[in-house]
């Protein structure tokens, strides 16, 4: 099943002008890996194109290279895979930096600052820090850093495609907990008016995201130098405050 999902998926592409075909070598075009189901980073709208602020800042930085868009969509669990098999250029998709990710990929600078949280049912007090985990099931994605945190406070995770069926299984008590993005548990809250849940603990450690090449790719240096552009002519606080209210790319 998952590797059908994976092929039906990835066949699926959002242009930034509608649907195109797969494996253009146009360079004039970027080409982007996202998940548009990561609210509200990469999502779509109502109208059923992709948004989010991940979109709008690649956006913005494929302006400044003279380039045009076009999105794959594609599972988080699949999405390193894709960029390796050349099938993007960028993953645009709140790619928390860390040691192994810097290794192995081309990362950008952070465009994103935040902090990791701890989600629980409303009526669930025992867990209350990440020591609280240790023993207990958390759903994940399996290949992000959430799931690594989880992992390593001693949790079992039970692996997911996202964060909403992350949420869905803590509803139904099917998991103890979510690790997962501050944020995106704010952009949850705020959009579903939840109170089943409610964040119960954080982390303790600020998380920084970034876009991710091929490791060696020169295209990193261009998108490096187009967001210190965004960022100084205030386009990232713009596109930031649109979704948070506040400024999270500093």
């Amino acid at each position: 099943m998952r590797r059908k999902l994976f092929a039906a998926v990835m066949l699926t592409i959002v242009a930034a002008t509608g649907l195109t075909a797969c494996g253009s070598a146009d360079p004039n075009v970027l080409k982007i890996g996202t998940e548009g189901v990561y609210a509200p980073f990469s999502y779509q709208g109502s109208d059923g194109k992709l948004t989010g602020y991940d979109i709008e800042v690649v956006q913005a930085v494929a302006e400044k290279l003279g380039k045009k868009v076009e999105f794959v969509m594609i599972p988080w669990d699949a999405i390193f895979a894709g960029l390796e098999s050349k099938r993007f250029d960028l993953i645009a998709n709140q790619v928390t930096v860390n040691d192994e990710r810097k290794n192995k990929y081309a990362l950008s600078q952070p465009y994103t600052f935040s902090e990791g949280v701890i989600v629980t049912r409303t009526d669930n007090n025992s867990i209350t820090s990440l020591a609280d985990l240790n023993g207990k099931v958390c759903a994940e994605s399996a290949t992000t850093t959430w799931a690594k945190v989880a992992t390593d406070a001693g949790a079992k995770v039970e692996a997911v495609e996202g964060f909403v069926q992350a949420i869905q299984l803590l509803k139904i008590g099917r998991v103890d907990a979510v690790v997962n993005d501050n944020l995106a548990v704010a952009e949850y809250a705020k959009k579903t008016g939840d109170t089943s849940v409610r964040i119960a603990g954080k982390t303790g450690a600020a998380s920084l995201q970034s876009f991710a090449a091929r490791k060696g790719d020169a295209l990193m240096t261009e998108v490096d130098k187009a967001l210190d552009t965004l960022r100084a002519d205030g386009t990232l606080a713009k596109i930031a405050e649109k979704y948070f209210g506040t400024d999270v790319s500093k």
